[in-house]
């Protein structure tokens, strides 16, 4: 069957219905039973919501309208603006005055550019060069900004860089849109040799362009070189801003992230506020920090300036409080927002879980559950650890066991996880080395560290010996960093030639462990500390101070000999 007349077909059965386009035309202009092409027209302008256009396309086929191009443009204009791109396409390819106009192939192929993955922009523009007896009918700046930018939604690059030769070979690269386009495709890649070249060689730049130079470093962790960039452009849009502090974010500079977000706020004196990125962000550093008096500070501000009401601003303040140890504020957030969605509900649970209140974290959990609000892997993440830290077995096993039937969520190997260790630390460790041993999923070195942890707790020696026997048999790789963990359960055990024999293995592997590092907020400002740090600024004065308190320290311990 023809895929114009299934179309037909389809409209008739599913949606024709002349009582109600009746009504739907008489409630807009006095028409009489057959509406003429002018008043269909002038319907279509109207931009319908679906099942109306429907019956609009529906009187379109029953008069015999299809052969009508202005017609069928503004049919294809809606069934785009409704994303309903089979019909949009099905009339697409069997327009009456083919081939059509380039702006329909450009507003096809933008279309189908914000679906992941999808080969259609590619495939149409194949149609399109293929159509060069046309000369009506060419590639135009829209066509290849809307293609390159699909292209970017691939898991390859190639296709992009095939483009790019066509737009050089064409000379539409000097176009600022394809040339921004075209900049970001490379940046999207990390390619930022090319994106960097194509951002030199371009006649003119905006705001735009810098951005996606920017995002391309930042994207991959070199923030010396986005810093750079950013200091450079000529003017910073809210965009750029949001790009290089989450940068900052993704890098675990959050203090960096902070001083970052308080120049904006300083640059912009009120004529650029921040959006919702950027608050999410400065907050996310806030959490991560456990910047209290920064927190609350930003809090004051966002609700000054009305964006209380965003889900993702509320979302990040309740994490934020919950990581600063005020789970009171945090609750107090949550219960603000009218109607809480799978976000508020799942950052609120993970805050009671991560205070140990699994109580609470059921509370919400069921709460969320009565309100018709389906979880998320995260929710179950979430509920399943207030579970564990508060050794409510019998609640974790039902949640653990029904992700799949109720919530059609498949357990991952962070479920399994927070799953071994409830039973664990229940004591029920033969159970949680089965699931450990038995689960579809290939158990990570967080599973086996939870079990090794549970036997170190309740001395289960033989278990023990049997995990042990799993990591010396190689089931998992290497020690990954746990060589510590084992060892002090070895010498819980008191089997000190094990004990000795990890820590030679340490010594052989050059063992070494990440620089510790901590922060501490003194009146509104973070500071930041490493091992055998001289960078601070005060540092000589710290000093001075810590050979004081040993000083007075030393005198205590003497005078009270």
């Amino acid at each position: 069957m023809p895929a114009i007349l299934r179309l037909k077909v389809q409209i008739f059965k599913q949606v024709f219905n002349f009582t109600t386009f009746h009504s739907f035309c008489s409630s807009r202009i006095n028409i009489s039973t057959n509406p003429d092409p002018k008043t269909l027209n002038h319907l279509l302008n109207q931009r319908p919501p679906l099942f109306q256009l429907k019956q609009v396309h529906a009187q379109v086929i029953t008069q015999s309208l299809s052969s009508n191009s202005t017609l069928v443009d503004s049919l294809i204009h809606c069934y785009l603006s409704t994303k309903s791109l089979t019909f949009a396409r099905t009339l697409f390819d069997e327009h009456p005055n083919y081939p059509p106009s380039i702006l329909l192939w450009n507003l096809m192929i933008r279309s189908y550019s914000k679906i992941l993955n999808s080969r259609e922009p590619v495939d149409l523009f194949r149609r399109l060069i293929g159509l060069e007896h046309d000369p009506l009918v060419v590639p135009d700046n829209y066509t290849f900004t809307f293609l390159i930018t699909s292209c970017t939604h691939q898991k390859s690059g190639l296709h992009g860089i095939i483009i790019h030769g066509i737009v050089i070979k064409n000379g539409h690269l000097s176009n600022l849109y394809v040339g921004n386009s075209v900049i970001n495709l490379y940046a999207v890649f990390g390619r930022l040799d090319d994106a960097r070249k194509v951002f030199d060689e371009m006649p003119e730049r905006d705001v735009f362009s810098w951005t996606s130079l920017l995002g391309g470093h930042a994207k991959q962790g070199e923030m010396e070189r986005a810093t750079e960039i950013a200091a450079m452009m000529p003017i910073r849009n809210m965009v750029s801003w949001a790009v290089i502090i989450s940068g900052f974010i993704d890098c675990g500079r959050y203090i960096d992230a902070l001083t970052c977000f308080h120049e904006m706020l300083r640059e912009s004196h009120d004529s650029l506020k921040p959006n919702e990125a950027v608050l999410v962000c400065a907050l996310s550093a806030c959490a991560n920090l456990e910047a209290l008096d920064q927190g609350k500070w930003i809090h004051a501000y966002i609700n000054k300036n009305g964006f209380t009401k965003m889900s993702n601003i509320s979302t990040a303040l309740i994490d934020m409080y919950s990581k600063c140890g005020i789970i009171r504020d945090a609750y107090r957030v949550f219960h603000s927002i009218t109607q809480p969605d799978v976000c508020n509900y799942t950052s609120m649970i993970s805050g009671f879980s991560d205070h140990g209140l699994g109580s609470n974290a059921l509370r919400v959990f069921h709460q969320m559950i009565a309100q018709n609000v389906t979880p998320n892997e995260l929710t179950l993440l979430g509920v399943l650890k207030g579970c564990s830290h508060s050794g409510l077995v019998e609640e974790g096993c039902f949640i653990f066991y029904k992700t799949d039937r109720y919530w059609n969520i498949e357990p991952k190997v962070e479920h399994y996880g927070c799953f071994v260790d409830l039973l664990g630390r229940a004591g029920h460790l033969k159970l949680a080395l089965a699931i450990a041993i038995k689960m579809p999923l290939d158990a990570d070195i967080v599973i086996w560290r939870a079990l090794l942890s549970a036997c170190r707790i309740y001395k289960y020696v033989n278990l023990a010996d049997k995990i042990l026997a799993y990591v010396e048999q190689g089931y998992f790789g290497h020690f990954n960093g746990n060589e510590v963990l084992i060892s002090n359960l070895y010498a819980s055990l008191s089997k000190w030639e094990r004990v000795s024999d990890v820590r030679k293995s340490m010594s052989k592997r050059e063992h070494k462990s990440s620089i510790g590092c901590s922060w501490i907020e003194v009146n509104g400002t973070i500071h930041e500390f490493r091992v055998d740090d001289q960078l601070h600024p005060q540092i000589g004065m710290l000093k001075d101070v810590l050979k004081s308190l040993i000083s007075d320290e030393m005198f205590e311990t003497e005078f009270h000999k």
